[in-house]
């Protein structure tokens, strides 16, 4: 593993001010998105946002727990490729694009089928001669669980992954993110994700999830 020369600002260097202050401090104008719509191998959907400029070279960004293309750090890793010579395409795990997905089931950090999804229609529509994927916290996890299942047998036209804040162990993210103020970041990830599931009330409830007890959560 190559060592890293990043040096943290000395304002940053507690994490969760890193945090907010990217998310609060950071502006970044939105892109201008070609969106396309793709059908999944279980009679969903994913959308994709694209950044095209005649590149032969691709990075397809995966983003973090209910984030989306729209997330500023994946509009700004976008903003800095493309400038530099890349296409960008930022895919949207189930139910994050603005648009409740058809199956009663979301995304999780072990849902690589859908990365694979992505990846096999940019290889069966696309010529690009280098593919790059780099993904975000979930989006980390995805990415790295996706090259490792693939392993030999991915593309050649696949070139690196770069995973960023991986929880490699969920198990132990989970008790992490259950603890002092990072229960704020819990509670915002809980309300969220309660919300999507109380828009799709009706389709959820054919599968016996007793949706009126979710406040308990």
């Amino acid at each position: 593993m190559n060592s890293s020369n990043f040096k943290t600002h000395p304002l940053l260097k507690n994490g969760h001010i890193g945090t907010l202050a990217t998310h609060f401090g950071r502006k970044v104008a939105d892109l201008p998105y070609e969106r396309q719509r793709i059908n999944t191998p279980d009679d969903d959907f994913l959308d994709l946002d694209w950044i095209r400029k005649d590149s032969q070279k691709l990075i397809i960004l995966s983003h973090g727990l209910e984030g989306s293309s729209r997330a500023t750090y994946i509009q700004g890793m976008m903003r800095f490729l493309v400038d530099n010579g890349f296409d960008g395409l930022a895919w949207n795990c189930r139910g994050c694009s603005g648009e409740p997905n058809k199956q009663p089931f979301f995304y999780h950090s072990g849902a690589s089928y859908d990365l694979e999804t992505v990846v096999e229609h940019v290889l069966k529509t696309t010529d690009y001669k280098e593919i790059y994927l780099i993904g975000f916290s979930l989006g980390g996890n995805i990415t790295l669980k996706y090259l490792g299942e693939k392993s030999q047998a991915i593309s050649k036209r696949i070139k690196k992954g770069i995973a960023f804040s991986v929880p490699t162990d969920l198990g132990a993210s989970a008790i992490e993110l259950d603890r002092g103020f990072s229960q704020v970041y819990m509670f915002n990830f809980l309300w969220t994700l309660k919300r999507k599931i109380r828009s799709k009330r009706q389709l959820i409830s054919k599968h016996v999830l007793e949706i009126d007890k979710l406040h308990r959560i």
